[in-house]
């Protein structure tokens, strides 16, 4: 993989005259000063960039007169060292999403002497097949091109690269002789592609409209030739034995079996696969590969998981390495330089199964460096130290940090510092790159920024210099208060990783005790009031109300109030116990109002509001039919998941604008009135009676289509004083899961 990187590399350079230099004022038209055009506008002329042929990545970056001069091995690199000005000179911060704005100062700052940093790893990789279904389903271009600049900027050299797939297999199945409908049904609906993609589900949510597989292919083909232009190497699909069940009727004689069933959906959503040694496992994967290579090209890196939390058709190791070389065989016949990327997730998830002789069987049956394992979920655990380094194999340390889009507050900063060093340090020569595998992009952002800073340290990082920083960045110069608030974050928050169904209980099926389901478990650690001291410190000097600001202070505020939430129901709950109506009534009030209070601050920020997230799926329909359509999948993949009895039922949870007012908080309304009226009647409360009721109400809500402002409401500034006016002397005490 290295040698194509470096030719590829040194075609840029021969192309570019090896040392690339455009003096101010000359008209510039390459990828590095196009990306900083279009994140910073009217600004390239104080900056010259320049190419030099090295080995390793690196940048480097001084002043000369007004000019800022960034040198590095690719544009890649020097968009790091660009970010690096940006961030440690500027105060800047560059966000994922295409929404907010950039602010640079209105003179740039000099560097003094020569900053110069190398990258540790070749590899850092970035996404999730989820990130496809939880954020990026309704994404158009602007989207894409600004989430490009952020994974530019911050080094990222593997971004998966799954978009406009569909469109492939629906050639490769109808010449197979599958008809239109038969093909569109067997996939699932746009946000549920993920886990159609990984083996998980069929039919659920289908069939996907033509105009979408065209759309995506066409989208697929800028976010390649884009990420390409930036040094990156897109990670493309490739066949993993997933077949549509309709393809056992054309080929009878095809080894095809049923997988196990898979989050609680019914039998006739589950996927099929075609075994490996059928010789129609082989036709399929050259008509995908070469299908794919004619229109997207290829970088011959190859994501491929064929047992994604399903079981094989046997657990023997010798079928397991059979299924592993026959995979990466099928590749090699297409094109002679692939390597298989594969996620090594079900060998922590299900670790039970997933034995050692098992996985090294699967691993060692290809071909030595030829196949890169994502080691996915480090911060929680670290299936390389339990794999004797994956059993020689390459692999990738990444952080997950995000499950289903969920908002909260979390992450272990101090631990994910302590485990890349010693990852990079004790990692027997086969760690290759470092990522991360969020599930959404979430409200963490620190932490991505942090792991991908990693790679570039010369050695152990100093993280509370680093909070600091990164306070500065966020808050846009240097502010005591903004720094100690996210001291106090980094001291007593970001301390634990992030866990399956984390959510504020604001967000969860309502219940007298507990917190409802498992997709949905508040896991506090840490006293409010703390998050109260933090919040009141971002607010006591405000920022020119930066977007990062504002984004800031809404977030904090919203998992304190969200933490809170959890005392009044306690309240409510113990005033049922002791058949207190007067305070039954009073504390279910209270409730309400906090649900209000926070539905109104959500509405302040661009990033937490439900209109854009349903008016963006609407965006995708060419008729009335299509919007209604992609709305559903919308509004079903962030609430009921799936059917009304779904055990995913809030998995992708999360607290916005609009979402709250007329989804969370109409299921505490019925709850608490369920309640109140059980009192007043002398009747227990019947919790199974409410369960059916609510569980109706859900579903019925995702057939709604009631319009939500897309576009921010309020002065979060104003609106966070209120509130943290109206809860800080009642938010005082230690708020852990029930």
């Amino acid at each position: 993989m290295r040698s194509n990187i470096i030719l590829s590399l040194f075609v840029v350079f021969l192309c570019s005259n090896c040392n690339l230099q455009i003096q101010k004022k000359e008209k510039i038209e390459t990828p590095i000063h196009k990306l900083l055009e279009r994140i910073a506008p009217g600004h390239v002329d104080f900056f010259v960039f320049e190419l030099s042929e090295m080995g390793k990545d690196f940048f480097s970056l001084e002043s000369e007169d007004d000019l800022i001069m960034i040198k590095g091995n690719n544009y890649n690199s020097v968009a790091v060292g660009l970010n690096y000005y940006l961030k440690n000179y500027c105060r800047t911060y560059v966000s994922w999403f295409a929404d907010d704005k950039v602010n640079l100062p209105e003179v740039l700052p000099k560097v003094t002497g020569v900053i110069e940093r190398e990258a540790r790893v070749d590899d850092r990789f970035f996404l999730n097949y989820c990130t496809f279904g939880y954020t990026m389903p309704w994404w158009q271009w602007n989207d894409w091109e600004r989430f490009i600049d952020w994974m530019a900027l911050n080094g990222v050299t593997m971004p998966l690269a799954i978009t406009g797939q569909e469109a492939i297999w629906y050639e490769v199945w109808k010449e197979l002789g599958l008809q239109d409908d038969e093909i569109r049904s067997y996939f699932t609906g746009p946000a549920h592609l993920p886990w159609h993609r990984m083996s998980n589900l069929d039919k659920w949510g289908g069939p996907l409209p033509m105009s979408w597989l065209s759309h995506q292919k066409n989208l697929q083909t800028k976010i390649l030739k884009r990420e390409r232009e930036l040094g990156m190497t897109p990670v493309l699909p490739a066949f993993a034995g997933h077949v549509p069940q309709a393809l056992s009727k054309v080929f009878p004689e095809a080894k095809i079996n049923q997988l196990s069933s898979w989050g609680g959906f019914k039998d006739e959503y589950r996927s099929y696969f075609l075994d490996p040694l059928d010789p129609l496992f082989k036709d399929i994967q050259h008509r995908f590969l070469n299908k794919q290579t004619e229109l997207y090209g290829t970088d011959h890196i190859y994501g491929a998981d064929p047992f994604n939390e399903v079981h094989p058709p046997s657990w023997e190791p010798d079928y397991l390495a059979t299924v592993a070389n026959t995979i990466f065989t099928s590749m090699k016949e297409v094109d002679t330089q692939a390597s298989w990327l594969q996620m090594s997730w079900i060998f922590y998830f299900e670790r039970s199964h997933w034995t050692n002789e098992r996985i090294k069987a699967m691993v060692r049956a290809v071909p030595q460096d030829k196949m890169m394992l994502l080691d996915y979920f480090c911060e929680n655990e670290e299936v390389w130290k339990m794999t004797d380094s994956f059993f020689g194999q390459p692999f990738l340390w990444n952080y997950l940090g995000n499950f289903g889009g969920n908002t909260m507050l979390a992450g272990n900063l101090d631990e994910v510092e302590t485990r890349m060093e010693y990852a990079f340090q004790n990692s027997h020569g086969n760690l290759w790159g470092v990522g991360s595998t969020l599930e959404a992009l979430d409200v963490n952002p620190l932490m991505y920024a942090y792991v991908f800073e990693k790679p570039w340290s010369d050695g152990s990082v100093d993280t509370g210099e680093w909070i600091k920083n990164w306070a500065d960045v966020r808050y846009g110069k240097s502010d005591k208060d903004y720094q100690h608030a996210w001291e106090i974050l980094h001291k007593n928050v970001y301390k634990d990783h992030t866990a399956l169904g984390q959510a504020t209980l604001t967000n969860a099926r309502p219940t007298l005790a507990g917190h409802g389901n498992w997709t949905t478990n508040p896991q506090i650690q840490y006293d409010n009031a703390v998050l109260s001291r933090a919040w009141e410190s971002m607010l006591k000097t405000p920022s020119e109300l930066r977007d990062t600001y504002a984004y800031d202070i809404v977030n904090v505020g919203r998992q304190f109030l969200g933490n809170h939430f959890m005392v009044l129901r306690d309240n409510f709950a113990k005033s049922y116990a002791n058949k207190d109506l007067s305070e039954l009534q009073k504390n279910g009030q209270a409730m309400l109002d906090l649900l209000d209070d926070l539905d109104e601050l959500l509405s302040s920020e661009n990033s937490f509001l439900l209109g854009k997230w349903l008016n963006d799926a609407k965006a995708m329909g060419i008729d009335e039919n299509e919007k209604d359509y992609f709305e559903h999948n919308a509004r079903n993949i962030i609430t009921t998941w799936g059917t009304k009895a779904q055990s995913l039922n809030d998995y992708a949870n999360r607290s916005l604008g609009g979402l709250t007012m007329n989804y969370y908080k109409q299921r505490w309304q019925m709850f608490i009135d369920d309640v109140i009226t059980a009192l007043k009647e002398n009747k227990e409360y019947d919790a199974s009676a409410f369960m059916d009721k609510v569980t109706q109400f859900e579903w019925d809500w995702t057939l709604q289509k009631n319009q939500f402002p897309d576009q921010p409401i309020g002065d979060p500034v104003e609106i966070s004083k209120r509130l943290i006016s109206k809860y800080k002397s009642s938010s005082n005490s230690k708020q852990t899961s029930p």
